[in-house]
């Protein structure tokens, strides 16, 4: 146990999550009987302690959300069984101490100073000093700060641990001067010591804290300070006018804790130092193995015996070898690896640093990981209070009979619309336990029914208390969340016309219109034809089709339509250069045919004169060759055709290798008048193809393949059969046209074959080795 220094403060420099802190605290609790124990947490929370010591299933979290018209912050303070925090909480009040929480609100400006403005409170301030715990590292010859800390505290002797504590801190903080946020933070702190220190009447006050803070605190708290308020304590910073914060508990898992799933805390491994904390460190290593081992088998990842032998031996080795008097993480972990990974590793093993786990990760370090990190969940005791919006989400689903069986709702009925609402708002919440399988897919999408189904509800209570930050009834927070996702689009179109759908789909009104305003805004300054046309296609299906919402013929969905249709002919008229087909300018186009077909009162430009844009655009030789198809099926669907055998033969003597890409984009324009020539048995579009491409030499057709298999992709099955029997038609040939399109390999590759054959034939032939005649 550490000394008291020359007052009566002990300060306790602590590791977040750290069983051996864990075990320090309690030890000194016990030892010092403390007045007060004052512990790093938001000081806001001080008048609801009783809600953390009611009997909770760890591990929890406080959630912690602020918003005003500047920012939008939230973080999360997790507990677990061996959490230094927690501990002074339980033993502290256990032992008939004040406990009191001295840090500052969550919501304070002081923690924006953080690079990721959703980080955890007790995400540990040495990531952001990392030279000095390099240095540490180098001088132990370990890999990570987390193996450094395992071998100097976790499966260290205990004796002298306080003061290898109070060394190790005081190097990583060094002479580093602290950020500003962490600065606020440790001067507010102090005042809090201070205030204890004056009110105990010389009786122990105990302080745990991160460690990083520990010097600094020592050094502001030893001399006299602004105490606290007149009733003894610091005042708690408000809540800005005009701002909401608020903080509830929150159930929390070893899955969120873990630092391999991306979190940024104290300790990796929760399920392993779960097991440090309650058994030791032989009986932790051995509660590893065997979990690895039985993860492993069950995955059908054959491990025997004989590697369990060779893992033990090579754990206790390594320990040895490393100056452990007892098998640490790392020791495993090492352990297993040399004995069941044959392979060669792409990457190094992920304990030897610091993130989420990569794609192609040995299946065996998956498992190994996994068995760290261990699946523990928290629970909240019944008493704890929730959010409004909890109550307001479990009234909704009682009363509109969505327990949480499959439902089929009929959109065009005003009850299974109100049910289909109620469901997306969830969705975009993002609160897990149902999985829409079927429904409207986009706004032109002529679908009435939906089907939702029992998705995993695992993280449901804690995602609603969560979403509780954004109002108090479910359709507030819908909107709330909808209106974040406006603000972060920008003007960026694509995520503005997915939440124009998803806003329609949710019932949100108000915020509808505050959409389609800023659409229409910025429709007429998007740079790009693949993006445009993604917001004419969700507006114009809305503006059509949208009955059961509410939003057809809506007059500021035509103002977007309007803008979105003049913006894609003056793209077009300008996209030079460029090869292949770009899918999304061709949508672009057929959108804006769909608009001058179905919406011509909406339009600033007449019928005519998009044919006539369309025809500058099909004749200017810099626009790519899909494009120029396009413009040409355009003018097709819109009644002036021309000539489109005489365009395919001018396209062919000219630049045969895009006759492709030409087709794709006449295809994606002018499908449906393409078939109905090849229906009606005179000769067609796709007979003059066929004389052009059966004209073709051997080496351009190869060259020429992938591009026109493109094209004839725009056809639907039924259609390309047809196209497949008029084919059969002309050569006078009998059989199935439906095996024309079933090949027993991709088309492509039989094609090269034969032409390789060839060549290889002919290759024979030059040298008089060819078969005898």
């Amino acid at each position: 146990m550490p000394a008291p220094p020359s007052g009566n403060v002990v300060l306790l420099g602590v590791r977040h999550h750290s069983p051996a802190c864990g075990r320090l605290v309690a030890r000194t609790i016990t030892a010092l009987r403390p007045a007060y124990v004052l512990v790093e947490g938001p000081a806001d929370m001080n008048g609801r302690l009783p809600e953390l010591l009611l009997g909770h299933r760890l591990p929890v979290a406080v959630f912690s959300h602020y918003r005003d018209e500047a920012r939008v912050a939230t973080s999360w303070a997790p507990l677990c069984d061996y959490s230094p925090e927690w501990i002074a909480l339980r033993d502290g009040h256990a032992a008939g101490a004040e406990v009191r929480f001295i840090d500052l609100p969550a919501w304070h400006p002081a923690f924006t100073e953080r690079a990721d403005p959703r980080a955890n409170r007790y995400a540990d301030a040495e990531a952001r000093y990392a030279e000095a715990t390099r240095r540490l590292c180098a001088r132990f010859a370990v890999d990570s700060v987390d193996a450094l800390w395992d071998g100097l505290f976790e499966v260290a002797e205990p004796q002298g641990l306080a003061e290898r504590l109070d060394a190790y801190f005081d190097l990583v903080r060094g002479d580093a001067a602290a950020d500003p946020g962490d600065r606020a933070r440790e001067e507010y702190m102090a005042s809090w010591i201070r205030a204890a220190r004056d009110r105990a009447g010389g009786r122990p006050v105990l302080v745990v804290t991160g460690g990083f803070h520990r010097p600094a605190l020592r050094d502001l708290s030893a001399g006299e300070g602004p105490g606290g308020t007149p009733a003894g304590w610091p005042g708690v910073p408000g809540v800005p006018e005009g701002a909401l914060a608020g903080s509830f508990l929150v159930p929390y898992s070893f899955r969120q804790l873990d630092a391999f799933s991306g979190y940024q805390s104290g300790m990796p491994s929760p399920g392993y130092y779960q097991l440090l904390w309650q058994d030791g460190p032989q009986a932790a290593a051995e509660g590893l193995l065997r979990s690895v081992a039985e993860r492993l088998r069950a995955r059908k990842i054959p491990v025997s015996t004989a590697d369990l032998i060779a893992a033990r031996s090579l754990t206790a080795g390594l320990a040895l070898l490393r100056g452990h008097p007892g098998a640490s993480r790392v020791d495993v972990l090492d352990g297993l690896a040399g004995a069941l990974i044959g392979d060669d590793l792409d990457s190094p093993l992920p304990w030897t640093t610091r993130g989420t786990l990569g794609a192609g990760t040995h299946p065996v370090v998956v498992e190994m990981v996994a068995a760290c990190s261990g699946d523990a969940g928290g629970e909240l005791h019944p008493d704890t209070p929730l959010p409004p919006l909890v109550h307001d989400v479990d009234a909704c689903l009682a009363g509109l009979g969505l327990a949480g069986d499959p439902v089929t709702l009929d959109l065009t009925s005003a009850d299974g619309l109100t049910r289909s609402r109620v469901l997306h708002r969830l969705r975009v919440l993002g609160i897990p336990g149902f999985t829409r399988v079927s429904g409207p897919a986009g706004s032109a999408d002529p679908v009435f029914r939906e089907r939702w189904e029992p998705g995993p509800a695992h993280g449901r209570e804690a995602a609603l208390i969560e979403a509780g930050a954004y109002g108090a009834r479910l359709d507030e927070a819908a909107s709330v969340v909808l209106g974040e996702r406006l603000r972060a689009a920008g003007t960026d179109v694509e995520p503005l016309a997915r939440l124009l759908f998803d806003t329609v789909l949710c019932g949100v009104g108000p915020l509808c219109a505050q959409v389609l305003g800023a659409l229409e805004r910025q429709v007429a300054r998007v740079p790009e034809l693949a993006s445009l046309g993604e917001v004419l296609t969700a507006a114009l299906g809305l503006w059509r089709h949208d009955r059961i919402f509410g939003a057809a013929r809506d007059t500021l969905l035509g103002g977007v339509v309007a803008g979105a249709v003049a913006r894609v002919f003056w793209l077009a008229e300008g996209a030079h250069g460029g090869s292949g087909v770009d899918r999304g300018q061709l949508r672009a186009l057929a959108a804006a045919r769909d608009a001058l077909l179905h919406a011509p009162e909406l339009l600033p430009l007449t019928r005519q004169s998009a044919v006539e844009a369309a025809g500058r655009i099909g004749r200017d030789r810099r626009a790519p060759a899909a494009l120029r198809g396009a413009a040409f099926g355009l003018r097709w669907a819109l009644g002036s055709p021309g000539d489109p055998a005489a365009a395919v033969q001018a396209l062919t003597s000219s630049a045969p290798d895009t006759l492709g890409d030409w087709l794709a984009g006449l295809f994606a324009l002018a499908r449906d008048e393409v078939a109905r020539g090849t229906a009606n048995g005179r000769e067609s579009l796709v007979d003059v193809v066929d004389g052009v491409v059966s004209a073709m030499p051997e080496d351009a057709f190869l060259i020429g393949l992938p591009a026109l298999r493109q094209a004839f992709a725009f056809f639907p099955p039924r259609e390309r059969e047809r196209i497949a029997e008029r084919l059969l038609e002309r050569r006078g040939a009998r059989g199935s046209a439906r095996s024309l399109l079933r090949t027993t390999a991709d088309p492509l590759l039989l094609a090269r074959a034969r032409a390789l054959e060839e060549n290889v034939a002919r290759l024979l032939d030059r040298h008089g080795l060819g078969p005898v005649r």
